[in-house]
């Protein structure tokens, strides 16, 4: 497990390199004043004399030494991003890395729940399916799963919203209530995980932790269909290819029960497609985190890029791409670790994915 661990994260930081260089190459693209100005901030460029901003143009472009060779300036970058020196934002008047690290919290707590939901409910659901194919447990599978995959994300948040919080008021969208915001920003409530749901029960505020799970509800939900369904079918289909194997006869032959052929042989070899299937689309995972925050309301990392998006901000973009591709690699590292408790085989040759 060591060995596959090691494996797994040089693998990354290969991947790492080469997508953060592909990310820098694409700033370096645009003309070098372009970036320059850039630094300045538009509101900053508005009440600048042409001379002052030209002249202040030529000291940004030296001090940053964006005309040097595109190697040195990625190392330079680079460095930068290692030693926790993401950039400053003149939009929101902060250290990049600073800002991020405050919404990264709500959105490892939607993607984390949103996880704990989706994969062992498509296994179960997935493997029921297959196990009672043609039955009407797998017809009403099959059409839940159909619906899950073909309504996007934005469209079922909105959805279930107007059910859920215009006609019952059940759900609430948001990060927390009125009232329990105000406890959790005093001075009295101390953030240790950054995770409403666990700190509530940390400071011992149990109404803090059920509030944040009911706001967590409808985005979790959200989040997670699509996932569940492709998992479930792919379940599925795994469990069904299972059931014609060899193994399965002589299970059968040897007087072991039906429960135990389900979950103690057939379900073990059919997950690893699944997973492998939902470590592939880690990516797809993430940006529909993206678009829930927005539906919802939720105050996570995309908060910045809608709140930014009408001026060019290039170290905030960086740092929200980089970010991103930290987030897709490291939900894959842990889909490749799941996978790789399931099936011991795949630490002797790599993760599939």
């Amino acid at each position: 497990m060591l060995k596959f661990l090691v494996r797994r994260l040089l693998s990354v930081l290969a991947t790492l390199v080469v997508i953060t260089a592909i990310i820098y190459g694409i700033v370096c693209l645009a003309p070098i004043e372009s970036r320059a100005r850039l630094y300045m901030g538009r509101r900053t460029r508005a009440f600048m004399p042409p001379e002052l901003e030209q002249r202040t143009i030529e000291t940004i472009i030296r001090e940053h030494g964006l005309n040097d060779p595109y190697p040195i300036q990625y190392l330079r970058w680079a460095s930068r991003l290692v030693r926790g020196e993401w950039g400053w934002s003149p939009i929101l008047r902060s250290d990049v890395l600073d800002v991020l690290l405050v919404r990264i919290p709500a959105t490892v707590e939607l993607t984390l729940y949103s996880l704990l939901l989706f994969i062992p409910l498509g296994l179960v659901s997935g493997a029921v399916a297959g196990w009672r194919r043609t039955r009407i447990a797998d017809q009403v599978f099959r059409l839940v799963a159909f619906i899950g995959m073909s309504v996007p994300p934005f469209i079922l948040g909105l959805v279930l919203l107007s059910l859920f919080y215009v006609g019952l008021h059940w759900f609430l969208p948001g990060y927390l209530s009125t009232v329990e915001g105000l406890v959790v920003r005093s001075s009295s409530f101390k953030t240790i995980t950054g995770l409403l749901t666990i700190d509530g029960l940390l400071n011992g505020r149990l109404d803090i932790s059920l509030d944040a799970i009911r706001h967590l509800v409808l985005p979790v939900v959200t989040l997670s269909l699509f996932h569940w369904a492709t998992l479930g079918r792919v379940t599925r289909t795994s469990v069904i290819e299972e059931l014609d194997k060899d193994y399965i006869v002589a299970a059968h032959a040897r007087g072991l029960s039906p429960r135990r052929i389900l979950w103690g042989h057939v379900l073990r070899n059919a997950a690893v497609p699944g997973l492998t299937s939902s470590a592939l689309s880690a990516a797809s995972l993430i940006t529909g985190v993206y678009v829930v925050e927005v539906v919802f309301g939720w105050p996570g990392v995309s908060k910045l890029i809608t709140d930014s998006m009408w001026q060019p901000d290039v170290a905030l973009a960086a740092g929200f791409a980089v970010y991103s591709v930290l987030a897709v690699l490291s939900l894959m590292v842990l889909l490749d670790i799941i996978q790789a408790i399931v099936d011991p085989r795949l630490r002797e040759g790599g993760s599939k994915s």
